[in-house]
């Protein structure tokens, strides 16, 4: 009995010393990739900028320091008191993130009257296609349109707007890093998002398989699940900070990434049926945490990153499981991966990149 006592004992220390090692390893991967890269250097302007937040987090402040880098002055003000800061400020140009959800329902009435200034204005949308049935009235009221959804494009001209730009979402790198996550974060295989029904299908098929795994399940909706009783113990419910979501990033051998559907219904205002071809947010942020990411694939994806080099794909729950296996066996390939991923979106998705981008166009 003593004998068998010892030998858990043994193996317990075997595994979290290899866990540690391991951790270390990656961490120190990413250390070097970190030490490598860096934003790469943008020509500061002069416009006078007002920005006007949306309340997403890792977005509002990576774009509010890539503008305080790029623009000759900026102020920063939330929804309700944008037109007040407008008139005070009488900037070159009010941007606005997203103009929806947290808007008050007279904001397109104070965009005409801003214009009626002579401040030119425009918006950001980073929620398409999910909200389009709002987001198209909103649309028509600025003189600048840019979406990170490719579909878009054509929606918003053919609804009436003529200046429309595709601009791809970025990652906080400030915000979204690699970092030494505690025990309590530390996963095999992690997904944070609420339970969409495409989510909850996937999550069903793969219950089963996943209960056997040390997995980790953040966000809200979850109890949609068929298989609530295999997973229940591995998910974490409701709403989490952005930070801590970096701290569960760095903490798992694998991230699942699922974008939601876009179809029209419960969760979404999209009658359009606009198809969602550009990746989330998250992908860019799984990615600038130095984490392996195994995510479903949308048409944009193959612009920002190379599946199979930098990002890993699927298709089907059975080629996820596959995947999942063959990663967590393939402990210096995943690394690896992960490390390429980082590299990646440092040097290519920061905020400096998309807002020197936009402000070329607005200039």
């Amino acid at each position: 009995m003593n004998s068998a006592r010892k030998r858990l004992r043994k193996t317990g220390k075997s595994a979290a010393h290899h866990q540690g090692w391991a951790e270390g390893y990656r961490f120190g991967g990413c250390r070097a990739v970190m030490e490598r890269t860096g934003t790469p250097a943008a020509p500061k302007g002069t416009l006078r900028v007002l920005y006007v937040q949306q309340g997403f987090e890792s977005v509002d402040q990576g774009m509010i320091r890539a503008l305080q880098t790029l623009t000759g002055e900026l102020e920063v003000t939330g929804p309700k008191e944008m037109l007040k800061r407008a008139e005070q400020f009488r900037p070159d140009l009010v941007l606005v993130l997203n103009a929806m959800h947290v808007f008050p329902a007279e904001h397109s009435q104070h965009i005409d009257l801003i214009r009626s200034w002579g401040i030119r204005t425009a918006v950001w949308f980073v929620d398409d296609p999910y909200f389009t049935d709002q987001s198209l009235q909103l649309a028509t009221h600025y003189d600048y349109v840019f979406t990170h959804e490719l579909s878009c494009v054509p929606f918003y001209r053919e609804g009436g707007c003529n200046k429309v730009h595709y601009l791809p979402l970025a990652a906080d790198s400030e915000m979204f890093a690699p970092m030494h996550a505690p025990r309590s974060y530390q996963s095999d295989v992690c997904f944070i998002g609420s339970a969409f029904w495409n989510r909850v299908a996937l999550f069903d098929e793969l219950a089963p398989y996943l209960a056997q795994k040390k997995v980790v399940i953040v966000g809200s909706l979850w109890n949609r699940l068929s298989r609530l009783d295999l997973l229940q113990p591995h998910i974490r419910d409701g709403w989490i900070e952005q930070k801590e979501t970096r701290i569960y990033y760095n903490g798992a051998k694998i991230v699942i990434n699922l974008h939601r559907p876009t179809e029209a219904g419960q969760d979404n205002a999209n009658t359009a049926n606009l198809r969602g071809l550009s990746i989330n947010p998250r992908t860019y942020e799984i990615a600038a945490c130095g984490a392996l990411q195994i995510t479903d694939v949308r048409e944009d994806l193959h612009q920002h990153y190379r599946p199979g080099y930098d990002i890993e794909t699927f298709a089907s729950a059975d080629e996820l499981r596959a995947k999942i296996d063959y990663y967590l066996e393939h402990e210096q390939e995943r690394a690896q991966m992960a490390w390429r991923s980082l590299w990646t979106t440092r040097q290519r998705h920061s905020y400096t990149d998309r807002i020197a981008r936009m402000l070329a166009i607005l200039q």
